[in-house]
């Protein structure tokens, strides 16, 4: 237990940091990828430059880093140490965001490095170097993190694979079943020939009876694309126009929401079946300079009508629907299928998310949060997010008492 704040009771700041996570939410690639890295993808370099890869990237953005030194810090390089002239002048502005603070604090657990400055960048390198071999996400998630297993929402395949599943539990994606009808990235691997919206719910039942019982949950992370008003349209009125689209017709805004809002239901049908979660993205938008904050707004009133519609459905409301909680916390109140998931929150707003966790618990059962999600790719960077979430729950903690 490391760096407690005095205004954290040390019984409880002892209890939370003997605990072990459950990690309800991560998109960690497969270790394999790291330790024999072939270039670019969601890592896009093998060097210390990694660890500011995700999320603290679209602080710099915002903080006016150009474009043109966003990619040379990002890129793969033959040397990684030349590197910090592109982040050094930036580096002050964006180390005590949430995002800033989580790598921070990341560094100085894994490499025992507490300043990131031109003096330590070589040795920052080589230690994050050194780290990264076979073995080592046990290592940071168990041992360093206190993480007793992870969920994972693949972002390479509906479902992955994985060599470590006690470790890296996996989500179903259903993503592309409802928001991508026909695509051959879901038709391929289930050997069927899609004409008729019948072919298609073929596929996504494969994709179900071949992975379901080994999922933990499904995921859509629809609500960066689209509203999560999802009407119960009947198959009659999805099938014509699913039929128009594999024949490569045009069809409208309004017929395209139908066909996705039914193939939505679809999956969510399925997946009640199997007894599985639903787990949606609702509030802040990842990235930057494109999100709508009008969709944002609306999760909320959406995620009711949801609901109410299934009320034998576990919805997951994924990020604590940042920055309107409150409206989600009265939906885990009211609503018996409502949990509310802290993933990612507390490295986007650590503050008010150790209010929210103190209005919950005073608020709704407490079987409803769901306290801590990593939500990164650099597995590195866990490590921090991990730290904070266990001050902001020890923090909440010894407010309430």
């Amino acid at each position: 237990m490391t760096h407690v704040p005095d205004t954290i009771d040390a019984e409880i700041a002892q209890r939370v940091w003997a605990t072990p996570l459950a990690d309800t939410h991560e998109h960690l690639v497969e270790e394999e990828v790291r330790t024999a890295f072939s270039g670019p993808g969601l890592i896009p370099c093998n060097d210390w430059a990694a660890l500011f890869s995700h999320y603290l990237d679209a602080d710099l953005r915002v903080a006016g880093m150009p474009a043109e030194e966003h990619r040379a810090l990002f890129a793969p390089s033959d040397d990684p140490v030349a590197k910090w002239r592109h982040l050094e002048p930036w580096w002050p502005r964006v180390k005590n965001t949430g995002y800033g603070k989580a790598i921070r604090i990341a560094i100085e657990r894994l490499y025992g490095i507490g300043n990131v400055s031109r003096e330590t960048i070589g040795r920052l390198q080589e230690a994050y170097a050194a780290r990264v071999r076979p073995g080592f996400y046990r290592e940071i998630l168990q041992d360093v993190a206190g993480i007793e297993y992870c969920q994972v929402n693949s972002l390479e395949a509906p479902f992955c694979r994985t060599r470590q599943p006690l470790l890296l539990m996996q989500d179903l994606s259903i993503l592309s079943m409802h928001m991508d009808p026909g695509s051959a990235h879901l038709s391929g691997p289930a050997g069927i020939e899609v004409r008729e919206l019948d072919d298609w719910h073929a596929v996504i039942r494969w994709w179900f009876d071949a992975f379901g019982e080994y999922a933990v949950a499904v995921k859509s992370q629809a609500a960066y694309a689209r509203k999560l008003d999802y009407a119960q349209i009947p198959a009659e009125v999805a099938a014509p126009i699913f039929r128009r689209l594999v024949k490569g017709e045009p069809i409208t805004g309004a017929d395209r929401k139908k066909l996705e809002d039914h193939l939505f239901w679809f999956c969510v049908r399925l997946a009640t079946e199997r007894d599985l979660p639903v787990k949606l993205h609702t509030g802040y938008h990842a990235g930057h300079s494109s999100m709508n904050l009008d969709w944002v707004q609306q999760n909320a009133r959406h995620s009711c009508d949801l609901l109410r519609r299934a009320p034998d459905t576990r919805f997951v409301f994924m990020h604590v629907g940042y920055p309107y909680q409150s409206s989600f916390g009265a939906l885990a109140k009211h609503y018996a299928n409502a949990y509310i998931d802290f993933c990612w929150a507390w490295i986007i707003d650590p503050v008010s998310s150790q209010r929210f966790l103190e209005q919950l618990i005073a608020t709704v059962p407490a079987n409803k949060i769901l306290v801590f999600g990593g939500d990164f790719i650099p597995v590195e960077a866990v490590v921090g997010h991990a730290e904070l979430a266990r001050r902001g729950v020890a923090g909440a903690l010894s407010t309430l008492v």
